[in-house]
């Protein structure tokens, strides 16, 4: 086995022993928690959802005002130096209709899988034509959007050191600064940088923005061990020692991704709402939040919006909607 790979397992699994040593700590749980949602567009297509009307049910109907969104670079330059931020505008422009806040993620690396999303035009280039194709492009971003007030923080990348997941580049960190650089050179909002909460040290990432962006997941799926109950090996301690142990303050750390949907093994559409409830059901939704609360963080991000909707108008079950709903109020 790779040397930096024991090194790293030895770590993680004393990270996980401590987490369970102070799984019975008092940290003051953060009652009336800001919730807010991440939104993508691509992923409601993927769903066979409209997705204008997933993103203003959000909006209207669960009433969530806190919002996370992706500048996805395939969807505003499909042709080189073409830009075109019609959707991304509607977005906008709805959000700050409804006085909702948003964190607009930026950058080559965006959620959902591959996590690399590039134009088919940039398939070609070279690893250092891209990133000048990159750098320019946030230029464009940023320089659209920073007159938008709505928009309260820029996230750089996503989980940008991670290594191990998604069809990406291998994680280069003088060009996440590079990135971070030109930013904070165009705009003066604060930028988030995120890990993987579960299965990252969060050291060299915590280095990098002025927020700090966690995963947090209670069950996933493994190819190795089957379905995995992770809030047994990663309690709410393991994540707020986790961020002490690396100098964040807990004000500093936002949950960015809060599992609010099913792990998926195999396609959606091939799994049964049976073994969708194993990883996600209404009352596990709200587990997931009280776990959330209890780990002393304030703020946190729902994940799987879409999947909500979906579960609602195409299998007729709105139980996960309507505590989604209820989890607001």
């Amino acid at each position: 086995m790779n040397k930096k790979i024991k090194i790293f397992i030895y770590i993680l699994l004393i990270l996980i022993i401590l987490g369970v040593v102070f799984w019975r700590l008092d940290f003051k749980r953060s009652e009336g928690m800001r919730l807010g949602v991440n939104f993508s567009q691509p992923q409601a297509i993927f769903l066979n959802l409209d997705w204008k009307k997933v993103y203003i049910s959000i909006l209207d109907d669960l009433k969530f005002r806190r919002l996370r969104l992706q500048a996805y670079w395939p969807e505003i330059e499909k042709e080189p130096g073409k830009f075109d931020f019609t959707d991304l505008d509607w977005q906008v422009k709805e959000a700050k209709k409804r006085d909702a806040k948003i964190i607009m993620t930026i950058g080559r690396r965006q959620p959902h899988w591959p996590e690399c999303h590039s134009p088919a035009w940039a398939d070609s280039l070279s690893e250092k034509e891209a990133q000048e194709k990159i750098l320019s492009m946030l230029t464009q971003v940023v320089k659209h959007y920073k007159k938008e007030s709505n928009i309260i923080m820029w996230q750089v990348d996503n989980e940008p050191l991670v290594s191990w997941f998604g069809k990406c580049p291998p994680p280069n960190k003088e060009f996440l600064k590079q990135e971070i650089a030109l930013v904070k050179k165009l705009d003066f909002r604060p930028v988030l940088i995120t890990d993987s909460g579960e299965l990252s040290l969060w050291y060299k990432a915590s280095k990098f923005g002025d927020y700090f962006g966690t995963t947090m997941y209670s069950a996933v799926w493994s190819k190795y061990f089957g379905y995995v109950d992770y809030k047994y090996f990663f309690p709410p301690a393991y994540y707020n020692f986790k961020a002490r142990l690396v100098g964040l303050l807990p004000q500093s750390v936002i949950i960015s991704e809060l599992q609010a949907e099913p792990w998926q093994r195999i396609d959606l559409s091939d799994m049964t709402l049976e073994e969708q409830r194993r990883t996600l059901s209404a009352d596990r939704l709200k587990e997931n939040v009280l776990f959330a609360e209890s780990s002393g963080f304030t703020e946190a991000y729902l994940w799987g919006a879409e999947y909500w909707y979906w579960l609602k108008e195409t299998q007729q079950d709105d139980s996960v909607w309507q505590m989604a709903k209820s989890l607001l109020r």
